[in-house]
């Protein structure tokens, strides 16, 4: 039986990639693949060089790469405008009205690579859903690393809830379901992406995890999860 949901927030419940965009848009950009691919590839350079840095803070870094790949040296900054950018991106249009039905459900968690101020600048648009959260400032490493994973499971086991009663819903092969999956936890992708070519401004993940779950949006998740106990039933807690 699930119990408990953890989630990717940047991605998955935060439109992250139309931010990026419409800042990056009121500059003299390329097209769209291009900018997401070359912030992709800069996220993936600052995270392996600055693990413990939480995602808004690497977006400084970040920008200085997409100013010099991309030849807008209007991005550079500190903050650069991308970091200021951040309380303004918008949700997933499901996300809210899916949480708030989820809140009365399961205990939900975000898990994220982001800091605790940027969760709570996002509390309003999300409709404050969560019940606990596990940020890089508190654990001092990003996802893919397990310890993110394991301060989760930790925090819900101290509520009495056990790792084969949670399941992880993000969007981020790179960051999430691959190391989700690996430490036992049931996983439900959300490909935010599905149709569109590339993985976008998420790096590219080196093998694709299969997942427990597989939607295209916080929606068909709620329909699927009517049928959790059956469709994940089979699952190895590990």
């Amino acid at each position: 039986m699930i119990r408990a949901l953890t989630f990717d927030v940047v991605g998955t419940l935060i439109d992250f990639e139309s931010g990026i965009l419409r800042c990056v848009r009121s500059f003299d950009a390329p097209d769209d693949g291009s900018v997401l691919a070359a912030f992709g590839a800069a996220e993936d350079v600052v995270q392996r060089l600055s693990p413990e840095l939480p995602f808004p803070a690497m977006l400084d870094p970040i920008s200085t790469r997409l100013a010099a790949e991309l030849g807008i040296p209007e991005l550079e900054g500190s903050p650069s405008p991308l970091r200021r950018s951040l309380p303004s991106w918008p949700a997933f249009p499901d996300a809210a009205e899916v949480l708030g039905r989820w809140r009365e459900r399961f205990r939900l968690v975000a898990l994220t690579n982001a800091d605790r101020a940027a969760v709570e600048a996002w509390g309003p648009v999300l409709g404050h859903p969560f019940h606990d959260a596990v940020t890089v400032d508190e654990v001092g490493v990003n996802k893919p690393d397990p310890r993110m994973f394991r301060a989760a499971l930790d925090k819900l086991a101290a509520v009495g809830i056990a790792r084969d009663e949670v399941l992880h819903v993000a969007q981020s092969q790179y960051h999430d379901i691959g190391a989700a999956h690996a430490l036992g936890l049931r996983t439900a992708w959300v490909e935010r992406r599905h149709g569109q070519a590339g993985s976008g401004a998420t790096p590219v993940a080196a093998t694709v995890t299969r997942p427990d779950l597989h939607v295209h949006s916080l929606a068909e998740l709620e329909e699927r999860l009517e049928g959790a106990d059956a469709l994940l039933g089979g699952r190895a807690a590990g």
